[in-house]
């Protein structure tokens, strides 16, 4: 069974989480992952771009994006007075990996509590 103190570091470290699960957690921005994703070329997109994929005003799209900045997840390269956005996850993503994983790790020690196993 886990320590206190492993189940105190998960915490941790999903709270340390949180930014990167609440920007994924919303439909919209994933959508506007998705679209820049799938742009022909990885060199990142402009909002009026992005803007012109969805059926969001160029405002919203702002938002979402400075959310996902925010988080990690999404970058932003400047070149002249042009913003190219563009997803690069690794650290934050690897971030919440970890801490999945010792999540999985911490219930695989945990009894069966499911109730299925009582006779």
């Amino acid at each position: 069974m886990a320590s206190r103190k492993e189940i105190d570091n998960l915490a941790d470290e999903l709270t340390a989480s949180q930014k990167t699960l609440t920007a994924l957690g919303n439909e919209v921005r994933l959508h506007l992952i998705l679209c820049i994703l799938r742009a022909p070329n990885c060199n990142g997109m402009r909002v009026g771009e992005i803007t012109n994929l969805t059926n969001l005003s160029r405002p919203a799209v702002s938002h979402h994006l400075q959310i996902l900045k925010d988080a990690g997840i999404m970058k932003v390269r400047k070149e002249g007075t042009r913003n190219y956005y563009y997803f690069d996850a690794e650290e934050p993503f690897q971030q919440l990996i970890e801490a999945l994983q010792k999540a999985e790790d911490i219930m695989k020690t945990l009894p069966d509590r499911s109730g299925e196993n009582d006779w």
